[in-house]
């Protein structure tokens, strides 16, 4: 069905009200305009879709006009709805910050992205969004990196975080791990204004329940702001027959009052009153009122009301975080408005002049930008002038030394030496330190980060006492404070990685690097994963301690016994997996994802660590500084030959806690007469990418691959792991040579370390057999 473009009530007949109102239209068409080339326009020679959202853009329109062009400020920043980027589009053109040309360019390559991206879109984007429920949250853990910069290294002055949130995204719970943190009631620079269209991608949503909502957001210490009514509709409420035409809409299904703004002013008049008993006097109201204004009244929601959206916005405040709630149409003031399946549908052509035609806009001209000295043009130039935003002046960050040159305990853990490593670190490079962050949802001490914590103190926005200072049993002490370099969350592990990445975005956001570190155990990384990936494609910079991993925790059970990170570690782009099966691997590993932090060519990095005691004198490292520099340059490139046999009959590969087991299986071996080369893998991701380049599919270093594998030492190989045995299975082609993979495949069992390792077939054992098989 197809009506009429129907406009918004007249804003406050002033200068900057009639400006401010062509803005708004101008955003409506340029928006809408932006996905229409895209799909009608722009050749498409496959014939595949390319879709937008005009519907979704829509309803954000009013929102997103009085937003920037009367309320932000330079310091202010804005997660804005995944399928609104085309609105942004829209706002950044008319203020000069994007070029003409890529208006034309959306969903094309090296165009204008499908959501606002930080990295790819060539206007300014303040918050990668996305994937639902992720871009909502980011301004929350923004906020959070930004007072800690502003308490430890640099003024950045006053800004608050926005999050434009569709109705629809807050059925993720991940939002509401977020909005329920304790320490989030405190941020009273965040700022949400949730465009409460009341459609999903496929209805009408039957029972939303803002009530619910609201109540929920007030539970969890928010300031609640509903703008459900425009003026004109407020207005008529305060008439004869205004109050029982308030609860006719009030009390109407969400289905029902959607589909009286398909109708037309006629069954408007017969559809509206309903049959309760005061319908004759909200018919008598309606028969004053003409059909311009009964047709502009049904869609006067707040969220489309210019004033009323200004109204609620002078109320935020900045002691608490703030959640607006703006009733909108779906497509508001296109054909398409209100419909149930309009959220991916697109005008026709005539349907598009039709709008142009309402709007008084050129279809021949789409991009027309207002005159300069019209009073439009004006409201731009000085939208633009408000809102410059100079570049932050970057900080380089500290050297990271690359080996502290400390001896391990005589039998460590791998996670165990994470704490250590920290504790080192703030004593010899205190600079380095400073900016290290560590962040864990309530694990701190099971991931051994107590003596860390003990040094640094917890962060807090502010100081509080810690009533256990005076207890001598207490080993970990919960000392509070704005200065403190350890930040505690509730167990919400997709909390912990959008905070880690929104740490470490800092570096472009204010040019301060800080290097987060996030620790949660291994087996919930895969459900840390989505938001950790996204927050590394939108630039934030951290590393990822998953921490026991594996079915060495054998006695925790299928449950808490990771199988498939190792393949998550190895395929994650932007980030750099390593496992390492001594102390000392650690410590050099952490320094060199340390060092790959806070920077433009910056990378993540994914730690996979054990609580499984091992002999460190097994790592036989060199007392000869340049043999140990030459290992430790083995290690952070992912792999060296831990023992090397004259004439090897069988490769034996391995990597983390199963270091123990090869080695007993390779001395057994030789007892066989069966002579193994023993290689310990630290980054199969590393190592795979040097094959790669060495078959000239990239660019980076192939050396390592010739060091750890030589060609004139190939022999038959088994790899081994704890974990999915396809993560160093391609290790086989670098020699082309007969290989058997072990590892874990199916989900863990409870039990013995040895049991445990018999049943997956990686116990010395099953490597001795696998070994034999190949070589007799």
């Amino acid at each position: 069905m197809s009506l009429p473009h129907s406009p918004s009530p007249a804003p406050p007949a002033d200068a900057h009200g009639e400006a401010l109102k062509d803005v708004s239209d101008a955003v409506l068409w340029l928006s809408t305009s932006i996905v229409h080339h895209a799909n009608r326009v722009r050749p498409n020679p496959t014939g595949m879709k390319v879709g937008g959202h005009q519907a979704s853009s829509a309803s954000m329109v009013s929102i997103m006009t009085s937003l920037w062009f009367e309320e932000l400020q330079p310091a202010d920043r804005v997660s804005v709805k995944p399928h609104a980027s085309p609105v942004l589009h829209a706002v950044n053109y008319l203020l000069g910050e994007l070029d003409e040309n890529y208006l034309t360019t959306l969903r094309e390559f090296g165009g204008l992205q499908s959501y606002p991206s930080r990295s790819k879109d060539p206007d300014p984007v303040d918050y990668s969004t996305g994937s639902v429920g992720i871009g909502a949250t980011a301004p929350i853990w923004g906020a959070f990196a930004r007072r800690y910069v502003d308490t430890t290294f640099a003024n950045t002055g006053p800004g608050r975080q926005y999050s434009l949130v569709g109705d629809a995204e807050l059925d993720e719970g991940a939002v509401w791990e977020a909005i329920l943190d304790p320490s989030v009631q405190y941020l009273g620079e965040v700022v949400w204004i949730v465009d409460m269209n009341r459609q999903s991608l496929d209805r009408v949503v039957p029972n939303i329940a803002a009530g619910r909502l609201e109540s929920m957001f007030s539970a969890a210490g928010w300031q609640v702001i509903t703008v459900r009514f425009g003026r004109l509709l407020e207005e008529l409420f305060t008439r004869s027959g205004g109050p029982a035409l308030r609860r006719r809409i009030l009390d109407m299904p969400n289905p029902e009052y959607q589909r009286l703004l398909r109708c037309t002013a006629t069954e408007l008049r017969d559809r509206l009153p309903g049959a309760e008993p005061d319908a004759l006097e909200i018919a008598l109201l309606l028969g004053d009122l003409d059909d311009a204004t009964l047709l502009a009244a049904i869609r006067n929601l707040g969220g489309h009301d210019l004033a009323s959206l200004r109204e609620a916005y002078a109320r935020i405040d900045d002691t608490r975080p703030t959640v607006i709630i703006a009733y909108t149409i779906k497509g508001y003031g296109l054909p398409t408005e209100g419909h149930p399946q309009n959220h991916s549908s697109l005008l026709s052509d005539e349907q598009y002049a039709d709008l142009a035609n309402s709007l008084g806009k050129d279809t021949t001209r789409p991009w027309a930008k207002f005159d300069a000295d019209s009073p439009a043009g004006r409201l731009c130039s000085a939208t633009f002038e408000r809102l410059h935003r100079d570049r932050p002046t970057m900080s380089t960050p500290p050297v990271v030394p690359t080996d502290l040159g400390r001896t391990p305990p005589a039998v460590s853990t791998t996670q165990a030496a994470l704490g250590r490593a920290l504790l080192d670190l703030s004593r010899d490079a205190p600079d380095v330190a400073k900016r290290v962050v560590t962040v864990s949802p309530d694990v701190s001490s099971s991931t051994n980060l107590a003596g860390w914590l003990n040094k640094v103190g917890v962060w807090s926005t502010d100081e509080r006492r810690n009533w256990f200072d005076d207890d001598r049993e207490t080993i970990m002490h919960w000392r509070e404070k704005p200065t403190g370099q350890h930040m505690e969350l509730g167990i919400a592990e997709t909390n912990l990685v959008g905070l880690i990445s929104e740490l470490g975005a800092t570096w472009s956001r204010w040019g301060q690097p800080l290097f987060p570190i996030g620790v949660l155990y291994d087996p919930f990384v895969e459900r840390a994963l989505e938001p950790w990936s996204y927050g590394i494609y939108a630039g934030g910079q951290s590393i990822l301690v998953g921490t026991p991993s594996g079915v060495t925790l054998a006695a925790e059970g299928g449950a808490h016994q990771s199988i498939k990170t190792p393949s998550i570690g190895l395929e994650q782009p932007g980030c750099v997996s390593f496992e390492p099966a001594f102390a000392v691997e650690v410590e050099w590993i952490l320094m060199d994802c340390l060092s790959r932090l806070g920077r433009s060519d910056g990378t993540s990095s994914y730690l996979r660590l054990s609580t499984r005691p091992v002999r460190q004198e097994l790592a036989a490292i060199p007392a000869d500084p340049a043999a140990r520099e030459r290992r430790r340059r083995h290690v952070v490139a992912g792999g060296y030959v831990l023992r090397s046999i004259d004439k090897p009959d069988v490769t034996l590969v391995t990597m983390g806690a199963l270091v123990t087991e090869i080695l007993s299986a390779a001395d057994r071996l030789d007892q066989l007469g069966v002579a193994a080369d023993v290689v310990c893998v630290t980054s199969p991701g590393l190592l795979y990418e040097a094959l790669q380049a060495r078959h000239g599919l990239s660019d980076g270093p192939s050396w390592i691959v010739d060091q750890i594998l030589p060609a004139h030492r190939a022999a038959p190989m088994v790899t081994v792991l704890d974990g999915h045995p396809h993560t160093l299975t391609f290790l086989a082609t670098v020699n082309r040579v007969p290989t058997k993979s072990l590892g874990v495949s199916r989900f863990g069992q409870v039990g013995s370390l040895d049991a445990v390792y018999e049943f997956h077939g990686i116990s010395a054992d099953g490597i001795v057999r696998a070994a034999l098989d190949l070589v007799t």
